[in-house]
């Protein structure tokens, strides 16, 4: 960091060190030009002494500047080079005095600019260091020129001490070195100042354009849109998400009103303004809105006043949000609702009906019993029962799909369930002799669940098995561990079983699920719907598939539980 500062200070230093040796340049050919136009337009003037004096100098000054330029860009120092270029100005200036009159040379006030030069590149304490030089050289040349010792060029007369008295030296040089004084205090003092506040400037500049990054930053990542309006509702910004959302881009709309651009939506917007100072609205209004292609979405939107002092209103805000998906979502759930209350309805209905079927079921039984009846009315009061017995088994299974009974969760052996499940299924009425089982378990599976749910689930898959295969063949079941992901340590349980029927119609595979569909002749289309809600209540999860081989495959996938044993 302090290596990156010095580098920084150095560059700067750089800068500024080019620009004197610009200046000097420009200023020595200024006065160049002047010297020669005096030379050529008076024949008589204070310089004719040591006349090519002054020309060496300023050609001097010239090849220095190259000889700078050299430095600077190989040798590298440039904190040296700066002090050795002020004092090597101070003693030309001295040099430059003395060959245009000394004492009398009008050339003095280049001590004042060099100082300032000094302060500029060196600050403060460049100032005074030149200004102490500038004194020392200029003070000692007034003295040896007072004294005779030296005689400088272009001076109007030989004069001895006493051409001027000792007090009017005196308070030139005093004067003069007051001001250079002051100059390089002054100068260094606005040096300074100068450095910090442009110093200050960067950096409220560079918090500026931080704060203005941030700002479109934040502006262009919202999730949702923004529109801003000026006084006379002209659109002065419009967030990318604005774009996405109504479909219309920021160079179409930015700097024409909304009204002309969206006339629409600023209907709308200028109905809710309207009607909030009226009655209690929420903060958020949802507006129907059609998009330039014709589709139509919901946006849900808010309006708020644009202060840009704490009492001065200068247009609005509007932020607003595709709520579309969010409204598909909530007429399902009406429905959802709805189809619940049906549900809770048909329960209730099913559960009333279920009384008296069993009232109707006991008196056929009696009526059989007690009278003797001809053959075809024996048949029509068996047809009878029967049907009976199905609308009882129809209402049954419709309660406990609507009506599932509460979940009791326990740690239990998953193998042992399905082999007591598939003992009772084996010992049933619904049984074919002809289906050969095949199991594959893992070792021991302790899992957390329940374990009547999960009977009566395997019950119907064992049903549903069976019914698919009328002639025999082979019924496969299976447990395996599911991983949840490739890399993932947790784990789940899965229950695979595989029947060698015909398998699942493809066109119906989709609906496998759905309540009351079904494809065999006198099926209710509630049993596989009762196993994914059974599922479902169980947090697990149940697909239906046709296996590579042949057949049909259920795969059910339940959680381990927290207090199984893993």
């Amino acid at each position: 960091m302090n290596e990156k500062k010095s580098g920084y200070r150095d560059s700067d230093l750089q800068k500024r060190l080019h620009t004197l040796m610009f200046f000097r340049v420009l200023f020595v050919s200024v006065i160049l030009g002047a010297l020669i136009i005096i030379r050529f337009r008076e024949s008589h003037v204070y310089i004719t002494n040591g006349q090519s004096a002054p020309y060496i100098l300023l050609a001097v000054i010239y090849f220095t500047n190259i000889v700078y330029i050299f430095l600077i860009k190989y040798l590298g120092r440039i904190r040296l080079q700066a002090y050795f270029q002020l004092f090597f100005d101070t003693i030309f200036i001295t040099f430059f005095i003395y060959t245009t009159g000394g004492i009398d040379s009008i050339f003095s006030f280049l001590f004042i600019l060099n100082i300032i030069s000094g302060s500029i590149i060196l600050s403060r304490k460049g100032g005074i260091l030149v200004a102490s030089a500038s004194s020392i050289l200029y003070g000692l040349m007034l003295d040896l020129h007072y004294y005779g010792l030296i005689h400088p060029m272009g001076s109007r007369v030989n004069y001895t001490s006493d051409s001027y008295n000792s007090a009017f030296l005196f308070y030139t040089i005093l004067v003069n070195m007051a001001a250079f004084y002051l100059v390089g205090y002054l100068s260094g003092f606005l040096a300074e100042q100068t450095k910090r506040s442009r110093a200050e400037l960067k950096e409220t500049r560079l918090d500026l354009n931080k704060l203005e990054a941030l700002h479109e930053s934040i502006i262009n990542s919202i999730t949702s849109g923004l529109i801003v309006l000026d006084d006379k509702e002209r659109v002065i910004l419009f967030n990318p998400t604005a774009e996405k959302i109504l479909g219309i881009h920021t160079h179409q709309i930015s700097g024409l009103s909304l009204a002309s651009s969206l006339p629409a939506l600023r209907q709308q917007v200028k109905s809710v303004s309207q009607m909030r100072p009226l009655v209690n609205m929420p903060p958020f209004m949802d507006i129907l809105h059609q998009k330039p292609d014709g589709t139509k979405i919901y946006i849900r939107l808010s309006i708020s006043p644009l202060r840009y002092l704490s009492t001065e209103k200068g247009g609005e805000i509007i932020v607003f949000q595709d709520v579309t998906e969010i409204k598909r979502i909530e007429e399902n759930m009406k429905k959802v609702e709805g189809l619940a209350l049906v549900g809770e309805m048909a329960a209730g209905i099913a559960h009333e009906i279920r009384n008296p079927m069993a009232s109707i079921s006991g008196s056929i039984e009696v009526l059989k019993e007690g009278l003797s009846w001809d053959s075809t009315e024996s048949q029509l009061m068996a047809i009878v029962s029967r049907e009976i017995d199905r609308l009882n088994q129809l209402i049954s299974d419709f309660l406990l799909f609507a009506r599932p009974k509460e979940t009791k969760l326990r740690a239990f052996d998953l193998n042992q369930v399905i082999m007591e499940s598939l003992a009772l299924f084996k010992n049933g009425p619904r049984w074919n002799e002809n289906v050969s089982v095949l199991t594959h378990f893992m070792d021991s599976v302790t899992i957390e669940s329940d374990p009547d749910q999960i009977k009566q689930v395997l019950w119907n898959l064992f049903l549903n098995a069976c019914d698919a295969m009328p002639d025999g063949g082979i019924l496969d079941i299976g447990t395996k561990w599911v991983f949840e992901t490739p890399e993932s340590t947790n784990k789940n349980v899965a229950i695979v079983i595989h029947d060698t029927g015909d398998g699942f119609d493809p066109i119906t595979l989709p609906k496998l699920f759905t309540p009351f569909f079904t494809t065999k002749e006198g099926g209710s289309g509630l049993g596989l719907a009762t196993v994914k809600r059974i599922i479902d209540q169980l947090q697990g999860r149940i697909s239906g598939s046709n296996h590579p081989d042949g057949g049909a495959e259920i795969a059910i996938i339940l959680p381990m539980g927290s207090d199984a044993d893993h």
